[in-house]
C-alpha cells in the first residue's frame, strides 16, 4: 500500500470526513479544508493539517492550496468534494441562491483545480477527484440548478483529463448515487415554496426533505473505501460510478439520450452544408 498525501475540500462531514478518517487511518498525510470552526478538531494529528475555506472565495482558495502545498511538500491527490444540493423549481429559487449554488459546486470547483494545477505539474504528475453526482448524468424535476453545476463540472472535468494526462496527472469524476451522509437531511437548501407548484413532480423532491423519512441506500463508508481504491488503478479511471441506484439511473438516462440522437441521424444530417461549401475546422476536427 503506498503513502500519500492528500488535499480534501469539505474534510469536516460527508463523503470528505469518511476520507480522511479512512486516510489517516492507514498513515496517509491529509490537508482538510472546513468552513466551521472546530469541526474537524477531532481528527487533529501529526498527519493531519486543517485548513478554513470557503469555496466561493477565489482569492483564499488560491491562498489555502499554495500554503498546503508548500506546508506537506507534496500532495498526491486532489479532492474536489465540497459542495450542497440546492433544491426546488427553478422560478422558486432567488437569484442570490442561484449564484451561491454555482460559485460552491461549479465555480468553486474549477478555481480549486485551477490553483492546483500549477503545482501538480511541477511535481511530474498526480491525481484529482472531482466529485460530482448521478445528478451529473441524469436529471430530475426540483434540482435544476443543482444539476447544472453537476453537468457543468463534468464537462469541465472530462476535458481537463485530456488537457492534464501529458503531465502525468489524472482525472476522475466520482458519480455516487444516494448516500448516507448529510447531505439529503442536512446540507441540501430547499427553496422557499410556490403553491402552483404543489401539484406538479417539483412536490416530490420537496416531500422527501420535509418529511425526512427516506435515505440513500449507499454506504458512505464503503464509498469512500472505492475512491480512495481508485486512485490505485492506471490510467485514472474517467469516471467512477458508486451505488446501484447510481448504476441504473445513469443507464436509463443514458440510453434514453443515446436513443434521442439516434432517431435525429437523418434530420440532422439535412442542415449540413453542400460538400462543395463545405468548411473545415469544425469540433469534429478537433481530434485529427
Amino acid at each position: 500500500m503506498t503513502t500519500r498525501t492528500w488535499l480534501i475540500t469539505g474534510a469536516n462531514s460527508g463523503f470528505g470526513r469518511h476520507l480522511a478518517s479512512q486516510l489517516l487511518s492507514r498513515g496517509d498525510r491529509v490537508a482538510g479544508t472546513f468552513r466551521a470552526a472546530g469541526s474537524v478538531d477531532d481528527l487533529a494529528g501529526e498527519n493531519f493539517r486543517a485548513y478554513h475555506l470557503d469555496v466561493t472565495d477565489p482569492a483564499e482558495i488560491t491562498a489555502v492550496v499554495d500554503r498546503a502545498f508548500a506546508d506537506l511538500g507534496r500532495i498526491d491527490v486532489v479532492v474536489s468534494n465540497a459542495g450542497y444540493g440546492l433544491m426546488g423549481a427553478a422560478e422558486e429559487l432567488t437569484d442570490e441562491q442561484v449564484e451561491h449554488q454555482i460559485a460552491t459546486n461549479l465555480t468553486g470547483s474549477v478555481r480549486l483545480i485551477r490553483a492546483a494545477l500549477p503545482h501538480l505539474r511541477a511535481q511530474g504528475g498526480g491525481r484529482i477527484l472531482q466529485l460530482s453526482s448521478v445528478g451529473g448524468q441524469a436529471a430530475w424535476p426540483g434540482g435544476s440548478l443543482y444539476h447544472a453545476t453537476k453537468w457543468g463540472v463534468e464537462g469541465f472535468a472530462e476535458s481537463l483529463a485530456g488537457e492534464v494526462a501529458p503531465f502525468g496527472i489524472g482525472v476522475t469524476i466520482v458519480e455516487p448515487g444516494g448516500a448516507r451522509t448529510n447531505f439529503r437531511y442536512g446540507s441540501s437548501v430547499l427553496a422557499a415554496r410556490i403553491p402552483a407548484y404543489d401539484g406538479t413532480p417539483v412536490a416530490g423532491i420537496r416531500r422527501i426533505l420535509t418529511e425526512r423519512t427516506t435515505q440513500g441506500v449507499g454506504d458512505p463508508a464503503r464509498m469512500a473505501t472505492a475512491m480512495i481504491e481508485s486512485v490505485e488503478r492506471e490510467p485514472a479511471p474517467l469516471r467512477l460510478v458508486l451505488g446501484s441506484d447510481a448504476a441504473q439511473a445513469m443507464e436509463g438516462a443514458l440510453t434514453a439520450r443515446l436513443a434521442d440522437v439516434r432517431s435525429q441521424r437523418e434530420t440532422a444530417a439535412v442542415t449540413d452544408a453542400p460538400l462543395s461549401d463545405a468548411v473545415t475546422g469544425g469540433p469534429a476536427d478537433l481530434n485529427d
